[in-house]
């Protein structure tokens, strides 16, 4: 089990920046008892050792204990408003199972804190070997074996799936590899085997089990269900299937996300959307790019359409979406972006939906581009539209996602200057300095029904005029 630490520190912190982290604690419960004789200890005049705290991942100036929980607690009952620690970075190393090795100091963890632990620790890394748990929780390599016989067994499923999955969406060996962790031989090994894997699910559809029957009864998704169902089928059947429809014009409304494909994320956007941007302008098994993923819309419903799909996003979520790799566009100090993987094949078209400008900044990542000032939001769109260029073909369609932003709230239209508006204008005029040459906007709507019946009787009251409107805009090189 990996020993290093860097950066320790050992100083005064406040008591009340200290917190219990249950996700990494090992007991079940804190020994009130103990605490009791501790504090008097306290009260007595004893000095204790440090306790251990590691800082809290985006909470400046809180920490979590790593070691010491019942001392923290005496201090705290006993009124002591300062404490001295020592600040550890476990550079990688799982918290849980660095705990767990220091709690058995003073006593064993009993059979079931050991179990427990051994069982979350898997559960948050599965490259972990039943040697390293034992190391951190005092028991032999084989008991760690029976904790979590059936959790491997599951994982192992589970991983088959997964590498399924990311073939189906035409990512490479190499980064299916590197994404879960295993080498690229295991992955080539698995794939040799992956024409078996949807044979129960295609059995029970054929026998005409319905997809959220098949989806409960085997633990798919329903866009990898999807897939499978409608094998063979081409695009207008598959929409048919899906119950989207067709919009024939350039006006598409949803008012609801289909909530089948995607999850639950903020300006999660309607997957019918993305479905038609999809059957327009690109073919079964082009290969799809979304450099902002979020939520999964486009991947699930590229699975359903039989697109190929390569997305980013800043947001690593590789137990859950291991389909979207980790990725974050950042400017550099010479406005320089890094492009995010090496390879031979290009794009056939990229939809690009980032967060729009302002709107819902408070629900991303503090490192999301929509949260950026007007200046340097612009500034980003430039600079992605310029690399992107770079890094696909002269056929490259490009569909950007994106709507007007007016600081129109508590403002009668008549009173609005527009000065700092981001409209329409604004980015057309980007892409055509970045080298793209638009071939269609169609209006994308989004559903008045999001303000309130209140709301919008406020805005009639005093003549504010909202903001529904977005665009797709789709361009080619110029």
């Amino acid at each position: 089990m990996k020993q290093k630490f860097m950066n320790q520190q050992t100083r005064k912190i406040p008591v009340s920046s200290i917190v219990l982290d249950e996700d990494i604690y090992p007991r079940k419960n804190i020994d009130r008892k103990r605490v009791g004789i501790f504090s008097e200890n306290i009260r007595e005049g004893f000095k204790f050792d440090p306790v251990e705290v590691e800082p809290v991942p985006d909470r400046p100036g809180i920490y979590r204990l790593l070691d010491g929980a019942h001392r923290w607690s005496a201090y705290k009952s006993t009124g002591i408003t300062e404490i001295k620690v020592i600040i550890k970075n476990l550079d990688g190393m799982d918290p849980l199972l660095y705990a767990a090795a220091k709690a058995i100091g003073p006593r064993q963890l009993t059979e079931d804190e050991a179990r427990n632990i051994a069982r979350r620790a898997y559960t948050r890394n599965i490259g972990l070997s039943s040697e390293e748990i034992g190391k951190a929780i005092g028991r032999a390599r084989r008991t760690v074996d029976d904790y979590i016989s059936d959790l491997r067994a599951a994982t192992l499923m589970d991983r088959d799936t997964k590498i399924f999955r990311m073939n189906c969406l035409g990512i490479p060996q190499d980064r299916i590899a590197k994404r879960l962790g295993v080498k690229q031989v295991s992955i080539h090994n698995h794939l040799s085997k992956m024409a078996v894997l949807p044979n129960l699910i295609n059995g029970d559809l054929k026998r005409g089990v319905t997809i959220p029957q098949v989806v409960q009864k085997h633990g798919w998704t329903d866009p990898m269900v999807w897939s499978q169902a409608l094998k063979g089928k081409n695009s207008h059947d598959r929409f048919k299937a899906l119950g989207w429809g067709l919009r024939t014009w350039d006006q598409w409304e949803f008012n609801d996300c289909d909530k089948r494909f995607g999850d639950d994320w903020p300006g999660r956007i309607p997957a019918q959307l993305i479905g038609h941007i999809l059957f327009y302008f690109s073919r079964q098994n082009d290969l799809i790019l979304d450099p902002m993923a979020g939520g999964g819309v486009t991947p699930d419903t590229c699975l359903a359409l039989n697109r190929r799909c390569w997305s980013f996003d800043m947001m690593d979520r590789h137990e859950s979406r291991p389909e979207i790799e980790p990725h974050t566009w950042s400017l550099s100090s010479d406005q320089k972006l890094s492009w995010p993987v090496n390879s031979k094949e290009k794009a056939d078209l990229v939809i690009f939906d980032p967060p729009y400008f302002d709107k819902k900044a408070g629900a991303y990542d503090r490192k999301s581009i929509s949260s950026l000032p007007r200046k340097a939001y612009l500034e980003f769109l430039e600079a992605f539209f310029t690399l992107l260029k770079s890094h696909v073909k002269k056929t490259t369609r490009l569909a950007f996602i994106n709507a007007d932003w007016r600081d129109f709230q508590g403002k009668p239209a008549i009173d609005e200057t527009g000065k700092d508006d981001i409209l329409i204008d604004d980015y057309l005029w980007i892409l055509r300095k970045t080298g793209w040459r638009r071939t269609h906007i169609i209006q994308a709507p989004m559903s008045s029904e999001r303000f309130s019946a209140i709301v919008v009787s406020a805005m009639q009251k005093k003549k504010i005029l909202g903001v529904t409107s977005r665009y797709v805009i789709v361009l080619r090189q110029s």
